[in-house]
């Protein structure tokens, strides 16, 4: 009978062992996006352009030569496909628009255009006449697409009903290749837009993450449309989505086709892997991704444990760093004191409770990013093995391009490479230093790079207490939606120093809630090659955020 229990226990605790063994590796495995692409319909962009180049006959003339021609020397621009005579103009406005590989839509009357540079009657004062009077504040291309943001001045009234709203409007407008396939319980809904329906056919509208947003397809490749606003009364310094409405429909009636360039693209692209250290770091620890402080969800909604690392960065601030919930993390509970904010473990607060929309959480609302304090820094030394509190730094966390107007409180790097289209953004840095530092629209970053030091700034100085408010967004078929970025943080916080953190607390229930996309996978759609042939390859209370 002792032989019996004997084995009996042994047996049981191997199951617990195996069970506990596999909870671990769930807890300790991370993933990889789920990414789409799509070919642009090339053939289809060139002629749309010949249709918007036929309201002026001359310039017709000068895209569409036979190259054949023996009358036409060898620096005869007409000698050039289409495409490439087209960038090479455009490309004085819009820097790089060779670069995209989906055709450029921009508000752009580029026969108008066209047709006054034939004439020398350009005059750069004036450009904005040539883009239903908005201002180009930044045009960025790369291997994914394109990104535009544009402006509307308040003295432009022509055509549009009033506004309360008292200051520039910034439309963007996105065009990409790429698309990642997130869960998204909001994804793809929308309403149609009656006075476009001629114009595009699939445009649809919807309020979604604090912007109003129009999504259309047009030569087999997503874009974008989106205006920041608020879903509510208009107000002198706060746009109200009914007040976006028509100037999002005046850019959108606007939108010609402006340049872009076919690119060679396999059928496969490789995926970046997730890279951690082999080696456990004997400090740093966290908790799982969902894990959120209890009761800390809006509308009694808990974490979401989402396990991809979305992009593989330099971590925001030098080591040691600290990730926990702003709003909750020390308030009072039965008499106790939560975790300080200077002490492992991090803690997930991507879908605390706050008055922001956030699709992937299940309550519709979070944070919509996560809070990062640097080291307790108690005494102000001199000499470069001093830390002051006050020059903390908070550092690029890749090559990019800035998405940022001045006395902005927020500053957003964006990445588009072959295999990426992902913005990251911070906020809490002083606005006017960001401003004296040059840290506006086009600028472009070095991985690791200083951009500013951690600080207080939330409307006003001393707004908040001092830390980095850091987040995510990818750009989907809905537009720019966030993630959570805290894995993606936990595995950028592994390489920075050198060990792997180790994942505490986490429990059957906790191992076996994913998020749903748990493959890192790029999608090719299976289409024919480019029928252009070879010459087509030339925060609301104490912390808003």
């Amino acid at each position: 009978m002792g032989a019996r229990i004997t084995f009996i226990t042994a047996a049981l605790a191997a199951v617990i062992t195996l069970a506990a063994a596999s909870w671990a590796r769930a807890a300790d495995s991370l993933a990889a996006p789920a990414i789409s692409l799509q070919r642009a319909d090339w053939r289809a962009a060139l002629d749309q352009l010949r249709s918007e180049l036929n309201a002026a006959p001359d310039v017709v003339a000068d895209f569409a030569p036979s190259v054949r021609r023996p009358s036409l020397t060898s620096d005869d621009p007409r000698r050039r496909p289409a495409l490439v005579q087209l960038n090479g103009v455009t490309s004085t406005i819009f820097t790089g628009i060779g670069r995209s590989p989906v055709p450029v839509l921009l508000p752009f009357d580029t026969a108008s255009y066209l047709g006054a540079r034939r004439r020398g009657a350009v005059d750069p004062q004036t450009l904005p006449r040539y883009q239903a009077d908005f201002q180009t504040d930044l045009f960025d291309a790369g291997p994914s697409g394109y990104d535009a943001v544009f402006s509307l001045a308040p003295e432009v009234t022509s055509g549009l009903p009033s506004r309360i709203f008292a200051k520039p409007v910034e439309v963007q407008i996105t065009g990409s290749s790429l698309t990642y396939d997130i869960a998204d319980p909001a994804g793809g809904k929308g309403d149609p837009v009656k006075a476009l329906s001629a114009q595009y056919p699939d445009l649809r509208r919807f309020i979604r993450e604090g912007y109003v947003r129009y999504a259309f397809t047009r030569f087999g490749v997503p874009y974008v449309v989106s205006i920041q606003c608020l879903d509510s009364a208009p107000r002198p310094k706060r746009l109200a989505c009914r007040e976006a409405y028509p100037v999002a429909e005046r850019f959108l009636r606007a939108l010609r086709v402006a340049g872009g360039q076919p690119a060679r693209r396999t059928t496969e692209v490789t995926q970046l892997g997730v890279d951690r250290p082999s080696t456990l770091d004997p400090d740093f620890s966290y908790r799982p991704p969902g894990d959120i402080v209890a009761n800390s969800g809006a509308r009694g909604q808990g974490g979401r444990a989402d396990r991809i690392v979305y992009s593989q960065i330099h971590f925001p601030v030098d080591a040691p760093a600290y990730v926990h919930s702003q709003s909750f993390g020390r308030r009072r509970a039965s008499d106790k004191l939560d975790q300080p904010w200077s002490q492992y473990p991090w803690r997930d607060s991507f879908c605390e409770a706050r008055d922001f929309n956030v699709g992937q959480c299940a309550s519709g609302f979070g944070h919509q990013g996560q809070d990062i304090r640097p080291g307790i820094c108690p005494v102000r030394r001199n000499g470069p093995d001093g830390c002051d509190p006050q020059r903390q730094r908070v550092l690029a966390v890749r090559d990019g391009v800035v998405i940022r107007a001045t006395r902005q409180q927020a500053v957003t790097i964006q990445v588009n490479s072959g295999t990426e289209h992902i913005r990251f953004r911070y906020m809490h840095m002083n606005p006017a230093a960001m401003d004296k530092d040059g840290l506006l629209n086009g600028r472009s970053l070095r991985e690791g790079e200083p951009i500013g030091v951690v600080s207080n700034y939330l409307d006003h100085p001393n707004g908040t207490t001092r830390h980095v408010h850091f987040d995510i967004q990818l750009f989907t078929r809905d537009g720019w939606i966030w993630v959570n970025p805290y894995m993606t943080l936990i595995a950028a916080y592994e390489r920075l120093i050198g060990g792997r953190g180790r994942e505490i607390d986490a429990g059957p229930e906790m191992a076996a809630s994913p998020s749903p996309v748990t493959t890192g996978t790029i999608r090719v759609p299976a289409q024919a090659a480019s029928p252009l042939g070879p010459s087509a390859d030339a925060a609301v209370g104490r912390d808003r955020n």
